[in-house]
């Protein structure tokens, strides 16, 4: 075998199979001054909630480097970007104008992937709330809903045809619980019942955000979910593990689904809230008919007794699930540098639980990578993306109508809590002066793509 084949291994990609790659505007985007604030620019300048102290500011300075950024996927030849708009940018207080000089950035972003044969897909939330919001309550406040539909109305209105392809939200579940449970991410809170309501609200803004791009003329509009197989290690862990599971992932399916919340949810969490926010006439718009749905993927949970194991996984800790009975996760083997274990067999779990709750409707894998040592040859991360690029293939050889995959991330940026500490680019980025230098993942990638 030569050393091409090996590298593929066999990995075949059906020309129809579309390839992009994936990036969000809190992580990349900095400046900051170009903007208003967001949840996350508070809650960085808070000592210790990002591990090493990194801000927003220039993140990847991707704002004033956006013809680099944009010959490098040119370069790279993928059919299609998956970004994000920062609500704050556009519209700096959350509500009201929008602002010229935001607006103009998307614009120029937008036409210059038009410009060279790619296909923008842009997320309108990925967890950066305007600040003015989160300070009236963000996503427990169900106003939020509301306003983020109006915003969603005005991008879609704004972007007319040129956006084939929409998202509303990005993992609701790190939204809700790492935010106002956990405290991981921001705003920081630590409150099981808000969580629960943020979820509730998120989803109802999605719905509603989906009616009024509608209403201006948008189609093909989707949701990204993070849906986390949950695999009980022993017996007696059956039902901590479907605690998990109901949190991670039934909850949103079930609302997407119309199911409303089950009673198996209400009664696992009946000790933390009594669910007066929950409307049984809200059913018809959280579950507004999508036309795609998005997975983010990187592991499974497996879960075990207390005290099984002592590995650290980032996002796997009971804290991150409100009314969590006791349990440990416990990731086996090989794991990236976040501590997730490498599972490329989850990606095709995870897409048939999607597909049995909201079947028939199209996916999309719209993140999957992985954390691995700072460096530009990287074989880990080509062997990672190999084989879970070969399980999305998996799924549709299986009859689920899985359309393309998104490898996470073009480059290098703000692992959020983890600041510049956790390294998921194909494109390296030096943080210091913000150079790029494609790895060899990035060059693998390029050669998958024209070979296809």
């Amino acid at each position: 075998m030569n050393n091409r084949a090996r590298i593929f291994d066999g990995l075949e990609v059906p020309a129809n199979f579309v390839l992009g790659v994936a990036t969000s505007a809190w992580q990349i985007e900095g400046d900051l001054a170009g903007r208003g604030a967001c949840n996350w620019d508070e809650f960085a300048n808070i000592p210790g909630k990002v591990v090493d102290g990194a801000t927003g500011e220039p993140a990847c300075d991707h704002v004033n480097r956006i013809e680099e950024d944009l010959d490098l996927l040119a370069w790279l030849g993928v059919d299609t970007y998956r970004f994000s708009i920062s609500w704050a940018r556009v519209i700096p207080g959350g509500v009201g104008p929008i602002s010229a000089a935001g607006i103009d950035f998307y614009d120029r972003l937008v036409n210059g992937l038009i410009d060279r044969g790619i296909a923008p897909v842009p997320t309108l939330f990925h967890w950066d709330t305007p600040l003015a919001i989160e300070h009236n309550g963000g996503w427990t406040n169900r106003e939020t809903a509301h306003q983020f539909a109006d915003y969603a109305r005005a991008m879609a209105s704004h972007f007319g045809s040129k956006i084939q392809q929409w998202a509303t939200l990005n993992e609701p579940w790190c939204s809700a619980f790492l935010g106002y449970c956990a405290g991981y991410f921001a705003p920081g809170r630590m409150e099981p019942k808000a969580s629960l309501e943020a979820a509730y609200n998120l989803i109802l803004g999605h719905g509603l955000a989906v009616n009024a791009m509608r209403e201006v003329g948008a189609n093909n509009i989707g949701i990204v979910l993070n849906v986390i197989p949950c695999v009980a290690e022993t017996p007696e862990m059956e039902s901590a593990t479907e605690h998990i599971d109901g949190m991670q992932n039934r909850l949103f399916l079930d609302l997407l689904a119309g199911k409303g919340v089950s009673d198996l949810t209400r009664d696992s969490c009946a000790s933390i809230t009594d669910w007066a926010f929950v409307r049984d006439s809200d059913n018809v718009v959280l579950s507004t008919p999508i036309d795609w749905v998005g997975e983010n993927y990187y592991t499974i949970n497996r879960i075990a007794a207390p005290g099984v194991s002592d590995i650290v996984a980032i996002g796997q800790d009971t804290s991150m699930f409100p009314a969590c009975p006791p349990a440990n996760f416990a990731p086996r083997g090989e794991r990236t540098d976040m501590g997730w274990e490498i599972f490329p067999e989850g990606l095709l779990m995870a897409l048939r639980q999607i597909n049995e709750s909201l079947p028939d409707i199209p996916l999309w894998v719209c993140e999957n990578g992985m954390a691995a040592p700072d460096s530009i040859d990287d074989p880990e991360r080509i062997a990672y993306l190999r084989a879970h690029i070969a399980q999305a293939i998996a799924a549709r050889e299986e009859g689920l109508d899985v359309r393309g995959y998104f490898a996470w991330s073009l480059m290098d940026n703000l692992e959020w809590a983890s600041g510049w500490t956790k390294k998921f680019g194909l494109i390296r980025v030096d943080p210091a002066t913000g150079e790029r230098e494609p790895k060899a993942s990035a060059r693998w990638y390029r050669e998958l793509l024209a070979r296809r």
